[in-house]
């Protein structure tokens, strides 16, 4: 198999949809069984093939490993000269099927190819200054997608030898697009083959040509990010190359994360590095942990949240006294609700006192559950809280049980019903066939399909 034929395969496997067969062409793998007719037969002569077609075998054509196993045992392939499409589809196969560190050598044959165009643009440009330089249409370059690179680089230079520098520079940048495509395709194979500064020196080199290249805007500004925690100013240089990114490209699905990793940047650059910006954190970790005592922080003990899923609103203290409606919260106390940094410490708390709250229901103690699910609710109010909550209130007895209860049913059935089943597990098999009796009768529809007859039969 010749280096030209690897090159068709290649493309082929790369390409993102097959492309049609033409007309009359027999089905791949049809051994020999002839062609069924068609009207539109006479478009193709019998037997011939469309211009730099494989030559027809009657078999389906390789896979990408088995193209990969023929590559490797030619030798001498990578040193011999190839064309700029021959050499980043040799590179793009080997990438894509998960070898960067064997793609690297051709990525680089590849932009050898793209040289010419790019120190022609790059001083093309230069001679613009501030002018802008036009598109490839603008500048009439007449290129296709077919058209070869050195094909492109070669009008460039023609029309820079007659004075174009606009045209110039336009045709040279378009004749770049396929290159910088390779360049970017290469710095993040140099990643992945775990050379960094090769791989920054990459993304700046498409950068050079692209200020606004999304793959490398982002990936400099990580890279700078990952690598340099401790020089401030390629901190402050990620920071900026994330506001780029957002600014080109706003709508791109890593658009959230560029503007986390900013945002972080930035704190780093604040706390004077990456060491002295992570021992904060500790440090403040360390204090939100030392007062996350849930049974005395004094902003956990005013009951269950206002606003979560319609618990806002306090009534009158039921039967009993004490404050166990759902009073509301003022709004600094929310926002501070609100920016509680969720923690694995903070979280594997909450589900410890959940699970002491539905505890002691299984045992009916629901004044020491109120307690438990009061101060959770502020910073989980999900279903499962809300279910504990309600039935305790109506364990109780207390005014606000019924609304709460609604709420609890109307938000997540299957917590309540899941609640219920908890209540068995711990014993209470009384208990929980009275919570599911209450939710049959509340929410009809939701016992039919749960099939919650069935476990009161039991």
């Amino acid at each position: 198999m010749t280096i030209l034929s690897l090159a068709v395969a290649t493309a082929a496997l790369l390409a993102a949809e097959p492309t049609p067969l033409p007309a009359g062409h027999p089905p791949l793998g049809s051994g020999t069984q002839p062609p069924a007719a068609s009207s539109n037969s006479a478009a193709m002569p019998s037997g011939q093939v469309p211009e730099g077609h494989p030559p027809m075998t009657g078999r389906a054509p390789p896979t990408a490993e088995e193209l990969l196993k023929q590559l490797d045992g030619m030798q001498g392939l990578r040193e011999r000269e190839k064309t700029f499409e021959i050499a980043s589809s040799l590179g793009k196969l080997y990438y894509t099927n998960g070898r960067p560190a064997d793609a690297i050598p051709y990525f680089l044959q590849a932009e050898e190819k793209g040289k010419a165009a790019r120190e022609l643009f790059l001083g093309q440009r230069k001679k613009l200054g501030k002018g802008a330089v036009p598109s490839q249409a603008e500048a009439h370059c007449g290129f296709t997608a077919e058209t070869p690179v050195e094909q492109m680089a070669a009008t460039a230079a023609e029309r820079a030898k007659k004075g174009d520098t606009a045209g110039a520079a336009a045709c040279a940048r378009a004749a770049l697009e396929p290159v910088l495509e390779v360049e970017s395709m290469r710095a993040n194979a140099l990643l992945l083959s775990d050379d960094a500064a090769g791989a920054l020196k990459a993304y700046e080199r498409v950068l050079e040509v692209s200020p606004t290249s999304a793959d490398a805007l982002f990936g400099r500004s990580a890279l700078l990010y990952e690598t340099r925690g401790e020089d401030l100013k390629a901190l402050q240089s990620a920071r900026e190359g994330f506001e780029a990114f957002l600014a080109a490209h706003p709508s791109s699905p890593r658009a959230a994360l560029a503007r986390k990793l900013g945002r972080m940047a930035d704190e780093v650059v604040k706390a004077g590095g990456m060491r002295k910006w992570q021992a904060s954190r500790v440090e403040d970790r360390r204090i939100r942990a030392s007062q996350l005592n849930l049974s005395s922080n004094p902003m956990m003990a005013q009951g269950p949240m206002a606003g979560a899923g319609g618990l806002k609103g306090g009534g009158p203290a039921g039967p009993g006294g004490g404050d166990t409606a759902a009073p509301t919260l003022s709004q600094e106390t929310m926002q501070a609700m609100e920016n509680v940094e969720r923690t694995p410490e903070l979280e594997a708390q909450l589900t410890q006192t959940v699970e002491q709250g539905e505890e002691l229901l299984s045992k009916g103690r629901f004044d020491e559950a109120l307690a438990a699910y009061r101060q959770v609710m502020p910073l989980r109010p999900d279903g499962r809280v809300k279910a504990g909550l309600a039935w305790t209130l109506v364990g109780l007895g207390k005014p606000t049980a019924d609304r709460v209860w609604g709420v609890a049913v109307g938000s997540d059935p299957a917590a309540v019903d899941q609640l219920g089943e908890t209540l068995k597990a711990k014993g209470d098999a009384k208990g929980a066939k009275a919570l599911w009796t209450k939710l049959a009768a509340s929410a009809p529809d939701y016992a039919a399909k749960a099939s919650l007859q069935t476990k009161l039969s039991q």
